[in-house]
């Protein structure tokens, strides 16, 4: 995707030369620009620090900004106005003269970069779009046409987000600490404190509440007791750790996806920048999508439905971390079994029932899966940038399995927080892809 732009401008450059010639349409509506342009936005989040949280957020809005200029030049899909409850119908747009599937990247671009920061974070990618337009000798009358009806689709979109109790959870109360047996407490080595305990106080997209899709319950913190279910879900922790195998780090380290990961070499610590976990997921979409040959509509709408799932699952699972509180092995194996242990990737900053990568990840499974079968087996070549080697998947729900497992071989979760993330993950995906029809 990356080398998009050069390939076109090899393509078309003999059109830019030609007087006479006409507008080149299938440009545009390259399904190949859509993804690239996710891409973008993705690059944006990881560049700016964004919790995967915060990310979700992004993603859905850009997505569903897009997905509502698609649908009004592409009769196969509608709108998820009045579909998603408290999203309004929109108003006429008029589209006179406009090429909707330039207007659809622009409308991605302009509400990806207003939910997300620096101002103009997104300037230079449209600035390349423009240049690509006219390279395919779109007029300037197409181009206003097409930038009229992403304005005001974005802003739609926009106003509508106001008013998802985002800006209102930014000067909430911080997380009370209470060192108590089985309570969370900051983990080293950045002790940081914990990220959005209010983000269940987000509106939701699909699910009626956030508490809609309560996990099964963690078991009963008991240390003393070396038979209790809890004491032989951390001593798995410890031991699984202590004993992996190549492949089981590499699955590890495959889907470890900390986006702001605190390394510490001697008395200096620097930090190391990825993709969050529905960042991965945006990028296994647009694979699935070059995989299947899928067209610009069917790309847009399975982006759209994908990030609608990652963003229920977040406020899903934040619900119950911040409702059970629960502590991270690391804490517990350190206090009470061996000071000096440590896991194998980096203990986020959060309560560890239920996983959140076992949680979205599921979700999103099931809606990918609605899009693309369950059958597509892929190479999920995301973390090559980041020097990881790509894995062989199976199908979504594999991924999904696997992104759980890797919190165990990790060391950050105990089993029983990605088998309950799992199960109620697979649960709200599979509500939204009954919920929501985008194909008429």
């Amino acid at each position: 995707m990356r080398r998009l732009f050069c390939a076109a401008l090899l393509a078309y450059i003999s059109l830019s030369s030609c007087k006479h010639s006409s507008y080149d349409s299938s440009v545009m509506k390259d399904p190949l620009l859509f993804c690239k342009t996710v891409k973008q936005l993705n690059d944006v989040v990881l560049e700016n620090n964004f919790p995967p949280m915060i990310a979700s957020r992004n993603y859905a809005y850009a997505t569903i900004a897009a997905y509502e200029v698609m649908v009004l030049g592409d009769n196969r899909f509608q709108s998820l106005a009045t579909q998603i409850k408290h999203f309004p119908a929109l108003p006429h747009i008029d589209t006179t003269g406009a090429d909707l599937h330039y207007a659809t990247l622009l409308a991605f671009c302009k509400v990806g970069e207003a939910v997300t920061f620096p101002e103009g974070s997104m300037k230079k990618y449209v600035a390349k779009l423009d240049s690509l337009a006219s390279i395919a000798n779109m007029s300037d009358q197409m181009k206003t046409a097409s930038k009229k009806v992403a304005d005001s689709v974005g802003g739609c979109i926009l106003r509508w987000s106001k008013k998802d109790n985002y800006l209102q959870t930014r000067t909430a109360s911080k997380y009370a600490v209470k060192n108590e047996e089985g309570r969370w407490i900051p983990t080293p080595p950045m002790y940081g404190q914990a990220v959005e305990p209010h983000w269940r106080e987000i509106r939701p997209m699909v699910m009626d509440s956030a508490s809609q899709f309560i996990p099964t319950t963690a078991p009963t913190f008991d240390i003393r007791n070396k038979e209790s279910v809890y004491y032989k879900a951390l001593m798995e922790v410890k031991q699984t750790v202590d004993s992996l195998n190549d492949e089981q780090k590499n699955i590890a380290d495959f889907w470890d996806d900390n986006p702001f990961k605190m390394n510490v070499s001697g008395h200096v610590m620097y930090a190391t920048k990825k993709f969050s976990p529905p960042g991965h997921w945006m990028n296994i979409v647009g694979i699935a999508a070059q995989k299947t040959n899928a067209d610009f509509g069917t790309t847009v709408a399975a982006y759209a439905e994908t990030s609608i799932a990652l963003f229920d699952a977040f406020i899903s699972c934040w619900d119950e971390k911040y409702r059970s509180n629960f502590v991270r092995p690391e804490t517990v194996i350190n206090k009470y079994i061996d000071p000096d242990w440590q896991p194998y990737i980096q203990t986020p900053p959060f309560p560890s029932h239920t996983s959140g990568h076992a949680t979205i990840s599921a979700a999103a499974a099931e809606v990918m899966t609605s899009w693309f079968s369950d059958q597509l087996s892929f190479a999920d070549t995301s973390s090559l940038e980041f020097g990881i080697k790509s894995r062989q998947i199976k199908t979504f729900r594999d991924a999904a399995k696997e992104a759980a497992m890797s919190r165990l071989y990790g060391g950050i979760h105990y089993r029983f927080d990605n088998e309950h993330g799992n199960e109620a993950g697979t649960r709200l995906g599979l509500y939204i892809v009954q919920r929501l029809r985008m194909k008429k």
